[in-house]
């Protein structure tokens, strides 16, 4: 869906969107009940969810990834529970970077791999399963699945967008939420803004009426120096591909074309011939996001390309820093209490 998202999705609601208002109330009301009755298996570590409210990038990812890294920091060995977009695994399997492509397992999980084990499955108990029986880990971090997990959540950190927010505040298909925000938020634990803008603050104030803790944090480039001075073609299929042509602006570059693709897009021979040639022809390099690097790897790579191709890697940064331990902890506390009771 999130490949597919319209426009319109983004905008003030208008004719589209009231006209889609019998479907998405009908969409909300079962993405509701199906929140309320799901039966999530409890397993036997932390479980940190990493989801969204809407279809789209929020930066998930890269959150989770500072996360993992927060705890290893405190000695945890954590694994990623992902269902890994349009893999094609039935039973859980777990990620190998060097040889999996992302057709097979997702683009997501290719980039988490790199800091974590990760189980790619339909069913999260069972990769669950796996990432502690058969790789020790000892603290689960789920990207995404925040509204249909079939395990059990201690900590459900929803990450707003600041710049989007939640679009025009439609379900599906009128708009990009999953389902109705207030339905959301009773299951939520925490909010992470993510980056500047205006646009999250309504949500953020419900969250906060309704008590829950507000994190903030943004995205930062890594080695922003290689990019600095350069003119660039940069492309990219992500949800919001001009958050990432700001970001190459704010590690120095110039972005002098720029190619957008939908989301988890898989990029044909010719598409990458063209944005070879074309960036060639107009004496630019190539840059894009470590996600479409991810499906680029182990496919054609027409001539030309690799030469001029450059990977901006983006990290995640909390304000204040000692965010994620805060979240680690609270995450493992509700564990504790969960298995007590039990």
């Amino acid at each position: 869906m999130a490949s597919e998202a319209p426009p319109f999705w983004w905008e003030k609601p208008d004719w589209r969107a009231y006209a889609l208002s019998p479907l998405s109330w009908a969409y909300g009301q079962i993405a509701a009940r199906r929140m309320r009755q799901a039966r999530r298996e409890k397993v036997e570590a932390p479980v940190l969810c990493v989801g969204n409210f809407t279809v789209g990038g929020s930066g998930k990812t890269p959150v989770a990834i500072a996360l993992a890294e927060q705890a290893k920091a405190m000695q945890l060995k954590p694994g990623f529970l992902s269902r890994g977009h349009g893999g094609s695994f039935a039973e859980p399997h777990i990620v190998d970077p060097g040889h999996d492509v992302a057709k097979h397992v997702g683009d997501e999980p290719l980039l988490l791999a790199e800091h974590a084990p990760v189980a790619v499955s339909p069913n999260r108990a069972a990769g669950a399963r796996l990432l502690i029986e058969k790789y020790g880990c000892d603290f689960l971090i789920m990207d995404d699945g925040f509204q249909s997990a079939r395990v059990h959540i201690d900590y459900a950190l929803v990450v707003v967008d600041a710049r989007y927010g939640l679009g025009n505040g439609r379900v599906i298909p009128g708009g990009p939420l999953r389902a109705p925000v207030l339905d959301q938020l009773l299951y939520a634990d925490a909010l992470l803004k993510m980056g500047d803008g205006l646009a999250a603050d309504a949500v953020v104030r419900q969250a906060a009426r309704a008590g829950k803790p507000i994190f903030e944090a943004r995205a930062r480039p890594r080695e922003a120096k290689a990019l600095a001075g350069q003119r660039l073609l940069a492309f990219a299929g992500i949800g919001h591909p001009e958050k990432f042509y700001d970001t190459v602006a704010e590690a120095g570059g110039v972005v002098a074309l720029s190619r957008s693709f939908p989301d988890h897009h898989v990029y044909a021979e010719d598409e990458l011939a063209e944005l070879a040639s074309t960036a060639k022809a107009a004496d630019l390099g190539l840059v894009t996001t470590a996600k479409d690097a991810a499906r680029l790897r182990h496919g054609p790579m027409p001539e030309g390309l690799l030469e001029r191709l450059n990977v901006l890697e983006i990290e995640t940064v909390f304000e204040p820093r000692h965010s994620p331990q805060r979240i680690v902890e609270e995450t493992i506390e509700a564990s504790r209490r969960r298995r007590i009771a039990r």
